[in-house]
C-alpha cells in the first residue's frame, strides 16, 4: 500500500507559480489550494510518496 506525507504551505498572491514550482521540483504534488487568513495569502497542500525526497 502506498504511504504518503503531506506539507501545508502559506503562498503569496503575487509569488504563486514560483512557490509551486519549487515544490514541484522537490516532488510535491499540489493537492488544493485554499484562501489564507488574508487576501494576500493562500494556503497550499501537497502530497508525496513517502521516502521520495528530493
Amino acid at each position: 500500500m502506498q504511504k504518503w506525507e503531506y506539507v501545508t504551505v502559506p503562498v503569496l498572491v503575487h509569488a504563486t507559480k514560483q512557490i509551486l514550482d519549487n515544490w514541484g521540483e522537490d516532488g510535491w504534488e499540489l493537492v488544493q489550494i485554499v484562501p489564507g487568513m488574508n487576501p494576500e495569502n493562500l494556503v497550499a497542500y501537497f502530497k508525496r510518496p513517502k521516502g521520495e525526497s528530493a
